[in-house]
């Protein structure tokens, strides 16, 4: 199987790359870059990368054309949250959430290949603690992000007949910025630290999802799925605490209980975001298991895993 993956600058992209690779299935990578240079050794050379910029419908079209992929992972986005909100930033995340994602779609019908979007929970507006389902048509985004993303989501489905449609949260991975990098960071700095304890959800690695996602594309099981680590609902400072916790296991002092103190507080009380954040993120994953595909381990083993490797590499 051959397939296209975009944004593979992205920590998501990349782990769904390597997925790939590990498999034995032909990885076509592609960016805005002109060059990509993150596969190291020999994985560099069993992934093919092609440039391309997914809000030119153009070049998609003939891209994938002359690719001819089985299916393609749609990893790309605009998905700083906050710099969305900027007036002069509106279209540009449009372009690429929302149109990009409906010349994929257009590009993968023409083609007649596989289509496997992805999404999140800001479609929704976190109202309530009951957990948001896959098939759930309540849709009412908070902010543009959300709301280009749900336009990408409806792109897919006018397009085409079947595709996959994952919505994840709280994504953390190796490649690019992520909340428990930004912990890790600031607690080199301070020793105290504010963090919102009333937004709820679960984590999510992106090198877990990866494999969720490969086994996914060899099916024919289309439709809308939640995915994210399991073990229960967390807020951002029991995330917090978590990370520190386990980070000072592993040799972390500056993370240490009697380092770091996490300060839980309101949304209200932190103030400082610029976009509207969901309050409930929680996401029903029980569609996976339905539909036979293997759930996500717990979000705390994906933790301990993704700290074990990010802190060697600091140490190395």
């Amino acid at each position: 199987m051959k397939v296209f993956v975009t944004g593979v600058a992205g920590q998501l992209g990349f782990d769904v790359t390597m997925e790939l690779i590990k498999r034995g299935y032909e990885a076509v990578a592609s960016d805005l870059s002109a060059e990509y240079t993150g596969f190291q050794g020999t994985d560099a050379e069993k992934v093919s990368y092609v440039p391309l910029d997914i809000t030119d419908e153009g070049a998609v079209l003939s891209v994938l054309k002359k690719v001819q992929p089985d299916a393609v992972i749609h990893c790309a986005a605009w998905t700083a949250v906050d710099a969305a909100e900027e007036p002069e930033n509106r279209e540009k995340v449009m372009a690429v959430n929302a149109k990009g994602t409906e010349y994929i779609a257009k590009a993968c019908k023409e083609i007649s290949a596989k289509l496997l979007y992805l999404s999140t929970d800001y479609v929704f507006d976190g109202k309530g603690e009951k957990p948001w389902e896959p098939d759930c048509k309540a849709y009412k985004p908070l902010n543009v992000y959300g709301e280009s993303k749900l336009l990408g989501e409806q792109a897919v489905a006018e397009n085409l007949e079947e595709y996959f449609i994952v919505r994840i949260a709280w994504v953390f991975g190796k490649n690019g910025s992520n909340f428990i990098k930004t912990m890790l960071s600031l607690a080199k700095k301070y020793n105290e630290l504010r963090v919102v304890s009333d937004q709820i959800g679960t984590p999510t690695y992106t090198y877990d999802l990866a494999r969720l996602l490969v086994d996914m594309i060899l099916t024919e099981k289309y439709g809308y799925y939640h995915a994210t680590n399991e073990g229960g609902y967390i807020s951002w400072a029991d995330f917090a605490e978590e990370i520190f916790k386990q980070a000072a296991a592993l040799g972390c002092e500056e993370c240490a209980e009697n380092s770091m103190k996490v300060i839980p507080v309101t949304t209200a009380e932190y103030g400082a975001s610029k976009a509207l954040r969901p309050f409930n993120s929680r996401l029903e994953k029980g569609k996976l298991k339905e539909q036979g595909f293997e759930p996500l381990p717990d979000w705390k083993d994906a933790l301990k895993r993704y700290l074990e490797d990010i802190l060697s590499e600091n140490h190395s």
